[in-house]
């Protein structure tokens, strides 16, 4: 073999190793960038996750290559519930914005994780109120029962925040909380800008009527009639007395929700 082949394979040899080295490194900074965008997407859904479910976020994802602006929807038997602070307006009045703020995050976070602990989904925080729902985002046959066992929940975590807040000279916290279950339509509503999960219908009126009763019957939880042949017979009901509510032509009766029988003797 002459000098100048061999230098011609060298050669060849060389400029081979060159492209290759070239697209290797290529290859790493791909791959470099598809971990960091891998990174950036698990992060933003972690994010996402703190506003909606994870299921409804991946349904918006999907959405989003849609123009489609209707999305999707289905008819459900759901639970609504709402809870409420009472006399929020009176203390917003009289504490400093970053006092009151913290006490709400503080109230927002126990009422959520009593909701997140029975399967519910929160569907929006309004004011000082809390809307979510059972069985509207994923079929539950518990619903009735995981929504007022979230309410208790939320009354033990009430009770113990208070005794946080008392600690501190703040002043303690009372809620209202309704509970209804009926049809509805269950779903992604909104623009294209802005979306999130819902769950509309004549049942969530009612929730949100039943929550207001509470003031009424001096109770801080009350259900309905739909409630009560579907919930454990180890839950306390007390019949409360049918009184008319707005935009329903029959008085709605409902029920006080006490305990849990174990816990009888306990109770006031």
């Amino acid at each position: 073999m002459s000098v100048a082949v061999i230098a011609a394979a060298l050669a060849l040899t060389t400029m081979l190793a060159a492209v290759l080295y070239g697209k290797s490194r290529r290859i790493q900074a791909l791959e470099a960038q598809l971990q960091a965008a891998a990174a950036d997407l698990q992060h933003l859904q972690q994010a996402c996750s703190r506003l909606a479910p994870a299921t409804v976020v991946q349904q918006l994802i999907v959405d989003s290559k849609s123009s489609d602006v209707a999305g999707t929807a289905e008819r459900k038997i759901a639970t609504a519930l709402f809870v409420d602070l009472v006399g929020f307006t009176e203390m917003s009045e009289r504490l400093e914005a970053v006092v009151l703020v913290s006490i709400l995050n503080g109230y927002y976070e126990r009422m959520t994780d009593a909701i997140d602990e029975h399967r519910g989904q929160v569907g929006s925080y309004v004011g000082d109120g809390i809307v979510a729902y059972f069985g509207a985002l994923q079929s539950n046959p518990w619903q009735c029962d995981d929504a007022v066992r979230a309410a208790l929940s939320m009354r033990e975590a009430i009770r113990a925040y208070n005794v946080e807040l008392g600690r501190e000279g703040l002043p303690r916290l009372s809620i209202g909380v309704g509970i209804h279950r009926g049809p509805g339509l269950a779903g992604l509503v909104g623009s294209r800008q802005r979306r999130e999960f819902s769950f509309l219908g004549s049942a969530v009126n009612l929730a949100a009527r039943v929550q207001s009763l509470t003031r009424l019957h001096q109770v801080d939880i009350l259900t309905t009639e739909a409630l009560r042949a579907e919930i454990d017979k180890s839950i306390i009901l007390v019949p409360m007395p049918a009184v008319p509510v707005k935009g329903f032509a029959e008085p709605v009766a409902t029920y006080a929700v006490k305990g849990h029988v174990r816990a009888e003797a306990s109770i006031t």
